[in-house]
Protein backbone atom coordinates (compact mmCIF):
# COMPACT_ATOMS: atom_id res chain seq x y z
CA UNK A 1 0.00 0.00 0.00
CA UNK A 2 2.81 2.34 0.78
CA UNK A 3 4.84 1.61 -2.32
CA UNK A 4 1.47 2.43 -4.54
CA UNK A 5 0.87 5.77 -2.75
CA UNK A 6 4.59 6.93 -3.45
CA UNK A 7 4.39 5.85 -6.95
CA UNK A 8 1.08 8.00 -6.99
CA UNK A 9 2.57 10.94 -5.72
CA UNK A 10 6.02 10.52 -7.85
CA UNK A 11 3.56 10.65 -11.05
CA UNK A 12 1.00 13.00 -9.79
CA UNK A 13 4.85 15.14 -9.69
CA UNK A 14 6.01 14.15 -13.24
CA UNK A 15 2.35 15.63 -14.68
CA UNK A 16 2.39 19.13 -12.63
CA UNK A 17 5.83 19.60 -13.93
CA UNK A 18 5.01 18.36 -17.55
CA UNK A 19 1.97 21.13 -17.87
CA UNK A 20 4.40 23.70 -16.29
CA UNK A 21 6.58 22.87 -18.90
CA UNK A 22 3.70 22.66 -21.37
CA UNK A 23 2.48 26.46 -20.71
CA UNK A 24 6.41 27.98 -20.38
CA UNK A 25 7.28 29.86 -22.97
CA UNK A 26 10.75 28.72 -24.18
CA UNK A 27 11.95 31.64 -25.72
CA UNK A 28 11.48 33.43 -22.30
CA UNK A 29 13.59 30.36 -20.48
CA UNK A 30 16.78 32.86 -19.99
CA UNK A 31 18.91 33.27 -17.27
CA UNK A 32 18.46 35.77 -14.96
CA UNK A 33 22.10 37.54 -15.87
CA UNK A 34 20.73 37.31 -19.42
CA UNK A 35 17.32 39.27 -18.39
CA UNK A 36 19.34 41.65 -16.73
CA UNK A 37 21.77 42.58 -19.35
CA UNK A 38 19.02 43.41 -21.77
CA UNK A 39 17.14 45.69 -19.01
CA UNK A 40 20.37 47.41 -19.21
CA UNK A 41 21.03 48.38 -22.90
CA UNK A 42 19.97 51.58 -22.30
CA UNK A 43 22.17 52.39 -19.76
CA UNK A 44 24.91 51.22 -22.05
CA UNK A 45 23.58 53.24 -24.96
CA UNK A 46 22.75 56.30 -22.37
CA UNK A 47 26.82 56.10 -21.49
CA UNK A 48 27.69 55.43 -24.82
CA UNK A 49 26.16 58.62 -26.16
CA UNK A 50 27.15 61.18 -23.39
CA UNK A 51 30.77 59.78 -23.78
CA UNK A 52 30.62 60.43 -27.32
CA UNK A 53 32.31 63.76 -28.64
CA UNK A 54 30.27 64.64 -31.40
CA UNK A 55 27.05 65.52 -29.40
CA UNK A 56 27.28 68.65 -28.34
CA UNK A 57 26.37 69.63 -24.67
CA UNK A 58 26.74 72.10 -21.93
CA UNK A 59 26.85 72.29 -17.90
CA UNK A 60 24.09 74.27 -16.02
CA UNK A 61 22.21 74.85 -12.75
CA UNK A 62 19.25 72.53 -12.07
CA UNK A 63 18.06 73.37 -8.70
CA UNK A 64 21.09 73.81 -7.63
CA UNK A 65 22.47 71.20 -9.20
CA UNK A 66 25.20 70.94 -11.73
CA UNK A 67 24.04 68.72 -14.53
CA UNK A 68 25.07 68.50 -18.24
CA UNK A 69 22.32 68.63 -20.94
CA UNK A 70 22.11 68.97 -24.47
CA UNK A 71 19.36 70.23 -27.36
CA UNK A 72 16.93 68.29 -28.46
CA UNK A 73 17.58 69.12 -32.25
CA UNK A 74 21.42 68.50 -31.48
CA UNK A 75 19.97 64.79 -30.32
CA UNK A 76 17.92 64.17 -33.64
CA UNK A 77 20.89 65.12 -35.50
CA UNK A 78 23.56 63.47 -33.90
CA UNK A 79 21.22 59.94 -34.07
CA UNK A 80 21.05 60.61 -38.06
CA UNK A 81 24.92 60.98 -38.04
CA UNK A 82 25.62 57.92 -36.23
CA UNK A 83 23.04 55.17 -36.83
CA UNK A 84 25.51 52.66 -35.94
CA UNK A 85 24.82 53.45 -32.22
CA UNK A 86 21.13 51.76 -31.87
CA UNK A 87 23.31 48.52 -32.46
CA UNK A 88 23.25 48.46 -28.56
CA UNK A 89 19.70 48.44 -28.36
CA UNK A 90 19.41 45.25 -29.62
CA UNK A 91 16.12 44.38 -29.99
CA UNK A 92 14.77 48.05 -30.52
CA UNK A 93 17.53 48.92 -32.67
CA UNK A 94 14.88 49.49 -35.33
CA UNK A 95 12.71 52.34 -33.25
CA UNK A 96 13.13 55.94 -34.35
CA UNK A 97 15.13 58.85 -32.43
CA UNK A 98 12.01 60.26 -30.34
CA UNK A 99 11.39 56.81 -29.71
CA UNK A 100 14.26 56.08 -28.21
CA UNK A 101 14.18 59.42 -25.87
CA UNK A 102 11.48 58.63 -24.80
CA UNK A 103 11.98 55.30 -23.46
CA UNK A 104 15.25 57.04 -21.76
CA UNK A 105 12.86 59.36 -20.50
CA UNK A 106 10.33 56.67 -18.80
CA UNK A 107 13.82 54.77 -17.70
CA UNK A 108 14.69 58.27 -15.58
CA UNK A 109 17.93 58.55 -17.58
CA UNK A 110 16.93 61.95 -19.10
CA UNK A 111 14.74 64.71 -17.63
CA UNK A 112 13.40 67.25 -19.91
CA UNK A 113 14.45 70.58 -18.62
CA UNK A 114 13.42 74.28 -19.77
CA UNK A 115 15.20 77.60 -19.29
CA UNK A 116 13.95 79.76 -16.49
CA UNK A 117 14.47 83.02 -18.05
CA UNK A 118 12.22 83.09 -20.74
CA UNK A 119 12.31 86.79 -21.95
CA UNK A 120 14.62 88.38 -23.94
CA UNK A 121 17.34 90.31 -21.85
CA UNK A 122 17.51 94.33 -22.17
CA UNK A 123 20.17 94.84 -25.28
CA UNK A 124 20.05 91.59 -26.51
CA UNK A 125 18.35 90.79 -29.55
CA UNK A 126 17.29 86.72 -28.75
CA UNK A 127 17.41 84.35 -25.96
CA UNK A 128 20.54 82.60 -24.69
CA UNK A 129 21.10 79.60 -27.02
CA UNK A 130 22.60 77.82 -23.99
CA UNK A 131 21.07 78.98 -20.77
CA UNK A 132 23.02 78.59 -17.67
CA UNK A 133 20.06 77.87 -15.48
CA UNK A 134 17.35 75.46 -15.81
CA UNK A 135 14.34 74.02 -14.88
CA UNK A 136 12.00 70.90 -15.22
CA UNK A 137 9.86 70.79 -17.15
CA UNK A 138 6.63 68.99 -16.67
CA UNK A 139 5.94 66.58 -19.81
CA UNK A 140 8.08 63.85 -20.27
CA UNK A 141 8.51 64.03 -24.39
CA UNK A 142 11.05 64.75 -26.69
CA UNK A 143 10.91 67.47 -28.79
CA UNK A 144 13.12 69.09 -31.24
CA UNK A 145 11.95 72.82 -30.51
CA UNK A 146 13.86 74.60 -27.69
CA UNK A 147 13.83 71.30 -25.74
CA UNK A 148 16.71 70.99 -23.29
CA UNK A 149 17.44 67.41 -21.92
CA UNK A 150 19.63 66.62 -19.13
CA UNK A 151 21.05 63.20 -18.09
CA UNK A 152 20.50 62.23 -14.55
CA UNK A 153 22.82 59.52 -13.93
CA UNK A 154 26.48 59.87 -12.62
CA UNK A 155 29.35 59.42 -15.55
CA UNK A 156 31.88 56.93 -14.90
CA UNK A 157 35.23 58.58 -13.40
CA UNK A 158 38.25 58.06 -15.51
CA UNK A 159 41.19 56.70 -14.37
CA UNK A 160 42.92 59.78 -14.27
CA UNK A 161 40.63 61.08 -11.98
CA UNK A 162 40.87 58.49 -9.38
CA UNK A 163 44.72 58.60 -9.82
CA UNK A 164 44.33 62.75 -8.99
CA UNK A 165 41.99 62.02 -5.64
CA UNK A 166 44.96 59.01 -4.58
CA UNK A 167 47.50 61.66 -5.07
CA UNK A 168 46.09 64.86 -3.89
CA UNK A 169 46.64 64.04 -0.03
CA UNK A 170 50.30 63.67 -0.91
CA UNK A 171 50.26 66.41 -2.49
CA UNK A 172 49.00 68.64 0.08
CA UNK A 173 51.57 67.19 2.80
CA UNK A 174 54.39 67.95 0.11
CA UNK A 175 52.95 71.94 0.22
CA UNK A 176 52.92 71.50 3.69
CA UNK A 177 56.83 70.46 3.78
CA UNK A 178 58.04 73.27 1.49
CA UNK A 179 60.24 75.15 4.12
CA UNK A 180 62.16 72.09 4.69
CA UNK A 181 62.93 71.46 1.39
CA UNK A 182 66.55 71.84 -0.44
CA UNK A 183 67.20 75.66 -1.18
CA UNK A 184 67.24 74.59 -5.52
CA UNK A 185 64.09 73.08 -5.21
CA UNK A 186 62.39 76.55 -3.55
CA UNK A 187 63.79 78.42 -6.22
CA UNK A 188 62.17 75.92 -8.36
CA UNK A 189 59.24 76.09 -6.83
CA UNK A 190 59.38 79.85 -6.53
CA UNK A 191 59.91 80.89 -9.81
CA UNK A 192 57.47 78.41 -11.61
CA UNK A 193 54.65 79.41 -9.50
CA UNK A 194 55.70 83.15 -10.10
CA UNK A 195 56.07 82.55 -13.74
CA UNK A 196 52.77 80.94 -13.74
CA UNK A 197 50.95 83.90 -12.00
CA UNK A 198 52.22 86.34 -14.11
CA UNK A 199 50.96 84.30 -17.51
CA UNK A 200 47.63 84.35 -15.80
CA UNK A 201 47.37 88.06 -15.03
CA UNK A 202 49.29 88.60 -18.62
CA UNK A 203 46.28 86.94 -20.68
CA UNK A 204 43.88 88.38 -18.47
CA UNK A 205 45.53 91.73 -19.39
CA UNK A 206 45.92 91.44 -22.86
CA UNK A 207 42.35 89.96 -23.86
CA UNK A 208 40.96 93.17 -21.66
CA UNK A 209 42.79 95.23 -23.54
CA UNK A 210 42.10 93.74 -26.92
CA UNK A 211 38.18 93.82 -25.83
CA UNK A 212 38.42 97.35 -25.00
CA UNK A 213 40.24 98.20 -28.17
CA UNK A 214 37.74 96.25 -30.69
CA UNK A 215 34.65 97.55 -28.16
CA UNK A 216 35.39 101.24 -28.90
CA UNK A 217 37.12 101.22 -32.38
CA UNK A 218 35.15 98.81 -34.33
CA UNK A 219 31.83 98.34 -31.40
CA UNK A 220 31.84 94.70 -31.69
CA UNK A 221 32.79 92.66 -28.42
CA UNK A 222 35.83 90.18 -29.11
CA UNK A 223 36.67 87.84 -25.64
CA UNK A 224 39.59 86.00 -26.53
CA UNK A 225 39.50 83.00 -24.48
CA UNK A 226 35.98 83.67 -23.75
CA UNK A 227 35.55 80.83 -20.91
CA UNK A 228 38.65 81.46 -18.92
CA UNK A 229 37.08 83.33 -15.72
CA UNK A 230 33.54 80.70 -15.98
CA UNK A 231 32.90 78.89 -13.13
CA UNK A 232 30.47 76.30 -14.84
CA UNK A 233 32.46 75.56 -17.50
CA UNK A 234 34.48 72.27 -18.34
CA UNK A 235 38.12 71.43 -19.57
CA UNK A 236 37.26 71.32 -23.07
CA UNK A 237 35.61 74.88 -22.76
CA UNK A 238 37.64 76.56 -19.99
CA UNK A 239 40.45 76.93 -23.11
CA UNK A 240 37.94 78.13 -26.31
CA UNK A 241 40.31 80.45 -28.20
CA UNK A 242 37.90 82.13 -30.50
CA UNK A 243 34.86 83.53 -29.06
CA UNK A 244 31.09 83.31 -29.72
CA UNK A 245 29.32 85.37 -32.33
CA UNK A 246 28.21 88.65 -30.64
CA UNK A 247 24.36 88.57 -29.98
CA UNK A 248 24.04 91.60 -28.55
CA UNK A 249 23.11 94.94 -30.53
CA UNK A 250 25.99 97.22 -31.87
CA UNK A 251 27.02 100.15 -28.76
CA UNK A 252 26.18 103.56 -29.25
CA UNK A 253 29.26 105.69 -30.55
CA UNK A 254 28.52 108.72 -27.60
CA UNK A 255 29.17 105.36 -25.09
CA UNK A 256 32.43 104.56 -27.29
CA UNK A 257 33.35 107.94 -27.24
CA UNK A 258 32.92 108.55 -23.45
CA UNK A 259 35.04 105.61 -22.67
CA UNK A 260 37.82 106.00 -24.91
CA UNK A 261 38.22 109.55 -23.20
CA UNK A 262 38.07 107.96 -19.62
CA UNK A 263 40.78 105.17 -20.84
CA UNK A 264 43.46 107.89 -21.79
CA UNK A 265 42.80 110.17 -18.66
CA UNK A 266 43.35 106.87 -16.75
CA UNK A 267 46.70 105.97 -18.49
CA UNK A 268 48.26 109.58 -18.23
CA UNK A 269 47.04 109.30 -14.64
CA UNK A 270 48.93 106.28 -14.29
CA UNK A 271 51.75 107.32 -16.26
CA UNK A 272 52.05 110.55 -14.02
CA UNK A 273 52.36 108.82 -10.56
CA UNK A 274 54.21 106.07 -12.01
CA UNK A 275 57.48 105.05 -9.42
CA UNK A 276 60.44 106.54 -10.07
CA UNK A 277 63.54 104.64 -10.22
CA UNK A 278 64.83 104.90 -6.75
CA UNK A 279 61.29 103.78 -5.39
CA UNK A 280 61.22 100.75 -7.68
CA UNK A 281 64.91 99.68 -6.27
CA UNK A 282 63.79 100.10 -2.92
CA UNK A 283 60.53 98.00 -3.10
CA UNK A 284 62.29 95.27 -4.86
CA UNK A 285 65.22 95.20 -2.10
CA UNK A 286 62.25 95.29 0.21
CA UNK A 287 60.48 91.89 -1.34
CA UNK A 288 64.09 90.24 -1.85
CA UNK A 289 64.41 90.42 1.96
CA UNK A 290 61.56 88.78 2.43
CA UNK A 291 61.66 86.52 0.03
CA UNK A 292 65.37 85.29 1.42
CA UNK A 293 63.84 84.95 4.66
CA UNK A 294 61.47 82.57 3.19
CA UNK A 295 63.93 80.73 0.96
CA UNK A 296 66.81 80.29 3.71
CA UNK A 297 64.79 79.15 6.84
CA UNK A 298 65.76 75.97 8.07
CA UNK A 299 65.17 74.20 11.53
CA UNK A 300 68.43 74.24 12.71
CA UNK A 301 68.90 77.94 11.75
CA UNK A 302 65.54 78.55 13.20
CA UNK A 303 67.03 76.63 16.29
CA UNK A 304 70.43 78.71 16.14
CA UNK A 305 68.85 81.75 16.18
CA UNK A 306 66.54 81.25 19.24
CA UNK A 307 69.97 79.73 21.47
CA UNK A 308 71.31 83.05 20.43
CA UNK A 309 68.54 85.14 21.32
CA UNK A 310 68.51 83.78 25.00
CA UNK A 311 71.09 85.07 27.81
CA UNK A 312 74.14 83.54 28.71
CA UNK A 313 74.05 82.65 32.53
CA UNK A 314 77.61 82.12 34.13
CA UNK A 315 77.46 80.95 38.01
CA UNK A 316 81.10 82.86 39.22
CA UNK A 317 79.52 86.06 37.42
CA UNK A 318 76.33 85.52 39.07
CA UNK A 319 78.57 85.67 42.82
CA UNK A 320 80.44 88.04 42.25
CA UNK A 321 77.53 90.56 41.66
CA UNK A 322 75.54 89.34 44.72
CA UNK A 323 78.49 90.09 46.79
CA UNK A 324 79.20 93.49 45.47
CA UNK A 325 75.69 94.32 45.70
CA UNK A 326 75.58 93.51 49.40
CA UNK A 327 78.63 95.57 50.21
CA UNK A 328 77.16 98.16 48.29
CA UNK A 329 73.77 97.98 50.55
CA UNK A 330 76.08 97.91 53.70
CA UNK A 331 78.20 101.19 53.03
CA UNK A 332 74.89 103.22 52.20
CA UNK A 333 73.49 104.65 55.96
CA UNK A 334 69.66 105.78 56.05
CA UNK A 335 69.10 109.52 56.36
CA UNK A 336 67.12 110.46 59.00
CA UNK A 337 63.44 110.61 58.58
CA UNK A 338 62.73 114.80 57.63
CA UNK A 339 59.13 114.57 59.59
CA UNK A 340 60.89 112.92 63.00
CA UNK A 341 60.99 115.09 65.70
CA UNK A 342 65.04 116.67 66.55
CA UNK A 343 64.72 116.16 70.34
CA UNK A 344 64.44 112.52 69.63
CA UNK A 345 67.30 112.50 67.54
CA UNK A 346 69.30 114.16 70.13
CA UNK A 347 68.28 111.58 72.51
CA UNK A 348 69.26 108.49 70.33
CA UNK A 349 72.79 110.51 69.61
CA UNK A 350 73.68 110.67 73.60
CA UNK A 351 72.02 106.88 74.45
CA UNK A 352 74.81 105.79 71.90
CA UNK A 353 77.46 107.65 73.18
CA UNK A 354 76.98 106.30 76.81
Amino acid sequence: MKKSGAAEKRKARRSSASVQNVGRDPSSDTPPRKQAAKQDVYQLFAEKVRDHKDLESRWAVLQETRVEYFRGKDFASFMKNHPELKEILEADRDLETEDIANNLLQKNLLVRCDRVVKTVRPGKKKLSTWPAHLEIFPERVFSENDAFFAWTFVKRRPLWQTLLSFFWPILTLAICLFPVYPHRCKLLILYSCAGLLLLILSLLLLRAAIFGAAWIVLGKRIWFFPNILAEEATLRELFRFLPKKDEEERPKWTARLFYAIVAVLVILLLRHHAPDEAARARYQKRMSNIIDDVLEWSPSLALSGMMEKQPVVNATEDNNKFSNESKVNSETVTPPDETENPDETNQHQTNNTI
